[in-house]
């Protein structure tokens, strides 16, 4: 059985960035830059009050207190149009350009109205204070976003400053996710004797739109070779096929006969890892299939782990592994067999401190309340000891995904 890291350093290798199209700025949030986006003009595109108060020459307020005579003014969106001169001001307002002639701001605090048509600086006169230069926050042709970036809020509004109206990204990978068991029926349906939900498809295709791609899903397939392959026909224009159940060799586990049918070669099918041993990969020419355990939590944990770095690679971004972070151990574990294991567990916050990682007793793959109430997955090596609390360990922090898990 494969490891995992040398399971996910075969998926990732696989793929590489689909090619960019362009799109407004007001639909590029979550996407990755394919170009850079460059600065098309200053910002600030002039010397700009920084507060509310007087534009004047340093030289006349040499000594104070001193009498100015105000000449005109300057709001943001307009501007002074004459030349400051000697025993001048200008009232301006925050974000108003500073007039020709004057090189410092007084704000309005320090001054005083003596008769209409004046302004008396009292205090606090520094030269060139409250004063954003031309080019402060950037200048035309500066580099403001590097290729290969997510886009957040914050991107787009530097994008929006920066006059960029149309952005060069990623195409979103396309995801089919495919169901197979004769023994599964979407909520909401009658419920057959030995039946059960689905609940892994709907899952995968939350995650796949959190992670930035195009899910579609290919309905339940049932355990008929013929019912299968005209399913995988149908999800064959996307970039990448993921399957749920049915990738071991079991009499009734049929997928990877019909993907090898379809023309698929398999890579690899088992991992040692708990839960999701069963789990395999295929691929043909530029599309791979992607099998995950049919188990809900083994579906789960294995996308999280295989899934998002395949498509964060097709988005554009490297496909790292997920990251882990330094725990303490809330309760003693046994000693770990032959296959790396990911244990839900409570995760208890401790300010600045390392949290402290407890296990949930019971871990039957197929028990999703427990997932759903978990923190984060304890991460314990293949052959990791016993070890007792107070341990440190490694684990997936949920908190680091926000709501993308």
């Amino acid at each position: 059985m494969l490891t995992v890291d040398a399971a996910l350093a075969r998926i990732v290798a696989r793929h590489a960035a689909l090619p960019a199209e362009t799109v407004s700025i007001a639909d590029a949030a979550t996407r990755v830059l394919a170009a850079p986006v460059v600065a098309r003009l200053d910002q600030p595109f002039a010397d700009l009050s920084a507060m509310d108060g007087y534009a004047v020459r340093a030289a006349d307020c040499a000594t104070l207190p001193v009498t100015l005579t105000v000449v005109g003014q300057a709001p943001a969106g307009g501007a002074y149009a004459g030349t400051l001169g000697a025993g001048e001001a200008v009232r301006i307002f925050t974000g108003g350009p500073l007039p020709a002639g004057a090189d410092t701001i007084v704000i309005q605090e320090n001054t005083k109205t003596a008769t209409a048509g004046t302004v008396t600086i009292v205090e606090g006169m520094q030269p060139s204070r409250h004063i954003r230069k031309r080019g402060l926050d950037f200048a035309t042709g500066t580099t403001g976003l590097d290729a290969g970036r997510r886009l957040g809020p914050r991107d787009i509004a530097l994008a929006a400053a920066m006059n960029v109206p149309w952005l060069s990204v990623h195409r979103r990978p396309r995801v089919a996710i495919l169901a197979t068991g004769d023994e599964l029926v979407m909520p909401g349906e009658p419920i057959g004797p030995n039946q059960i939900l689905s609940s892994s498809a709907l899952a995968v295709a939350a995650l796949v739109r959190a992670w930035g791609g195009e899910p579609t899903l290919l309905g339940i397939a049932r355990d008929t070779r013929e019912d299968i392959g005209a399913r995988i026909d149908a999800g064959l224009s996307s970039e990448l096929l993921v399957t749920l159940g049915g990738a071991s060799v079991g009499d009734h586990d049929l997928v990877q006969d019909v993907l090898k049918a379809q023309g698929f070669t398999l890579d690899f099918w088992r991992i040692a890892m708990r839960p999701g041993k069963p789990l395999m990969f295929a691929e043909r020419g530029t599309q791979t299939a992607l099998g995950l355990p049919g188990n809900p939590v083994s579906t789960m944990v294995c996308a999280l782990l295989f899934l998002k770095p395949a498509i964060e690679r097709l988005s554009g971004l490297p496909g790292d592994p997920v990251a882990t972070r330094r725990a303490i151990l809330g309760s003693d574990v046994g000693a770990n067999d032959n296959r790396q294991d990911y244990v839900r567990s409570r995760l208890q916050r401790n300010g600045a401190e390392p949290p402290t990682a407890t296990p949930f007793s019971v871990q039957d793959s197929s028990m999703l309340s427990f997932l759903a109430r978990a923190d984060g997955l304890l991460v314990r090596p293949a052959h990791d000891p016993a070890r007792q609390a107070g341990a440190a360990v490694e684990v997936i922090d949920f908190a680091d995904f926000g709501a993308a898990f």
